[in-house]
């Protein structure tokens, strides 16, 4: 009663004129920005932070959740209408979002999205105020063989349930785990793949990766193929969701939040793998299977569900253990101590005002977010009639500029290209993109925390294995790994199989 008493005092601060033109400014600026390739919402907070010096710290952190939420639709956005993410979190979307947008159904995804988005930040930002300490707790016991456990789980299920070859996908995790590599090892200090460049010795920044593979591989890929394909104008569709479409969409868009929270709240990568994961599960659970790769809705609806869930799961680490989860909870974090705010246990008692401030503000931030970009739909939508040539050639200055942006450096660029020449090469020969941004983002980590377990196990390989936690991953990931052969061979599906072999 006492959190519900306090919300309710965050809800007075929140609702004022000022703080709900600065979350409703916060929400058009992030989604402004998210779409654009390259430069998502943990880039957005960052080049407005010297914006914010002369604002009162609430204020300051309510627009930043406005720009967090919105920075994730945008990217979305780009994600569904040209399969090119604005972040990573939005990668998933593209595999069903953007052959929707493709075959007229560009609008019915935006709006799968946003309702998804909504859901999702509703549901999350409840347990964030009902769960916060329980899942704090549970944070904080948590070791690296269980950390590792679900990096596993991560790359299984991503290369599983991908494409029509395991080989393939696996390869694909391979390129980005090796991407990965390149720097400096974390423990030794010594160079990998750096070639003796010094400014690859810290690494290859994630944004270049994923600007790479998937802005400019894509447009490369368009490139090579625009001659072949008709110069017709796509029709946008429908500008709201149907009955069937709902019917399809309700139970994705309250599953995701059941993955994306938990995983958000504990340091194991933010939304790229609650979003992956929430895939895999819709993929299983559909009644629509034959429809995943060419359109299915659900694999709109439960992702970007479980993002914006994931979302507000960040905020419980962050504010309750001082502990960022994503990039940019890091740079909230930075903006904590900008202002000489210290999160963690005690700033829930020192102030008050500003975290009920905040946490009320997400409920605002998702009403926002629906009333302004619902409606926007069937315009997001109508990029896909600016001509191809023209489109491109923006997306491809976007993300040169934003990849120039992170660090300043030429060098930079020529990474780009050579990522985007990869991403080119990926799609020419059929290996699906997503597990090599999954192999970039996770394979450092994974790295760190597989080799922490086997220094607290001595070397023995059954310190990965020693935790109920992390047992319980691994049968997961054996039941993923040996469910789809055991089916095919035993289930019910090995008559059809047969009679499709026979007749082609």
């Amino acid at each position: 009663m006492n959190s519900l008493n306090l919300l309710l005092d965050g809800f007075g601060t929140a609702l004022s004129p000022v703080n709900l033109l600065w979350a409703a400014t916060g929400v058009l600026l992030g989604t402004a920005i998210g779409v654009l390739p390259g430069i998502g919402p943990a880039m957005a907070v960052a080049l407005l932070l010297p914006v914010t010096y002369g604002l009162d710290p609430t204020a300051a952190f309510i627009m930043f959740a406005g720009i967090y939420y919105g920075g994730m639709f945008g990217g979305s956005t780009t994600s569904i209408l040209l399969n090119t993410p604005g972040e990573t979190a939005a990668v998933v979307t593209a595999i069903e979002g953007h052959p929707m947008a493709r075959s007229g159904r560009g609008s019915q995804a935006l709006a799968a999205a946003a309702i998804g988005h909504f859901a999702g930040g509703v549901i999350g930002t409840v347990l964030l105020v009902v769960l916060a300490p329980t899942v704090a707790s549970l944070a904080v016991g948590i070791g690296a063989p269980d950390y590792f456990a679900i990096m596993v789980l991560a790359f299984i299920a991503v290369t599983s349930v991908l494409g029509r070859s395991r080989v393939r996908g696996f390869a694909s995790l391979l390129i980005g785990l090796t991407i990965g590599l390149i720097g400096l090892d974390a423990m030794t200090g010594q160079q990998r793949l750096t070639f003796g460049s010094l400014h690859l010795a810290d690494g290859v920044d994630v944004v270049v990766v994923a600007v790479g593979l998937f802005a400019l591989g894509e447009a490369l890929w368009v490139a090579a193929h625009l001659r072949r394909t008709s110069g017709k104008p796509v029709d946008v569709g429908r500008p709201w969701l149907g009955r069937a479409e709902v019917r399809r969409s309700w139970k994705p868009w309250l599953r995701g939040p059941v993955i994306g929270f938990p995983f958000g709240a504990i340091p194991a990568g933010g939304a790229e793998i609650p979003t992956f994961l929430s895939y895999v599960t819709e993929k299983r659970l559909s009644k629509h299977r034959s429809e995943f790769g060419t359109g299915a809705i659900e694999g709109v609806a439960g992702p970007e569900s479980a993002a914006s869930a994931s979302a507000a799961g960040t905020l419980v680490s962050m504010l309750t253990l001082g502990l960022p989860t994503t990039a940019t909870a890091a740079v909230m974090l930075a903006a904590f101590q900008q202002y000489g705010i210290q999160p963690g246990p005690l700033l829930f008692e020192h102030e008050p005002k500003l975290v009920w401030g905040l946490i009320a503000s997400l409920f605002v931030g998702m009403v926002l977010l629906l009333v302004l970009n619902l409606p926007l739909a069937p315009v997001w939508a109508k990029l896909l009639r600016i001509p191809r040539p023209h489109l491109y050639a923006g997306i491809l200055f976007f993300a040169g500029v934003g990849v120039y942006a992170i660090g300043g450096e030429p060098l930079d660029l020529v990474l780009l290209l050579v990522i985007g020449l990869i991403g080119l090469g990926m799609r020419r020969f059929g290996l699906p993109v997503l597990p090599a941004m999954i192999g970039v983002i996770l394979g450092p980590a994974a790295e760190q925390q597989l080799r922490r377990a086997l220094q607290l196990s001595d070397g023995s390989l059954a310190g990965l294995v020693n935790t109920p936690f992390s047992l319980v991953v691994y049968a997961v990931i054996a039941v993923i790994l040996a469910g789809p052969p055991l089916w095919k061979r035993f289930g019910r599906g090995r008559p059809s199989v047969v009679e499709v072999g026979t007749g082609g």
